[in-house]
């Protein structure tokens, strides 16, 4: 591959994948995300594991987890909500 431009950085992309994965960034920072992606091996593979986890926690149901960890991920969500009010 070659170099990774310096517009975008890792940490960037890793902050910005969900806005690109979702359509939801600029023109202008699509271009330099897609343009990072074509020279970073790393934030290629990071791309590729996340959006396998989505595939994968698609196909996840309710009763496909065990009770506890059901409850684990509730509260979680709720510890979540709270800091983000």
């Amino acid at each position: 591959m070659v170099s990774v431009p310096d517009d975008l950085r890792c940490k960037q992309i890793v902050e910005l994948v969900n806005d690109w994965l979702e359509g939801a960034l600029p023109f202008d920072e699509h271009t330099d995300f897609a343009l990072h992606l074509a020279c970073c091996e790393g934030c290629t593979e990071y791309l590729r594991q996340l959006r396998e986890l989505g595939r994968v926690a698609a196909r996840l149901r309710e009763q496909d987890l065990p009770r506890k960890t059901c409850d684990g991920l509730l509260e979680a969500f709720r510890d979540w909500k709270k800091g983000a009010n």
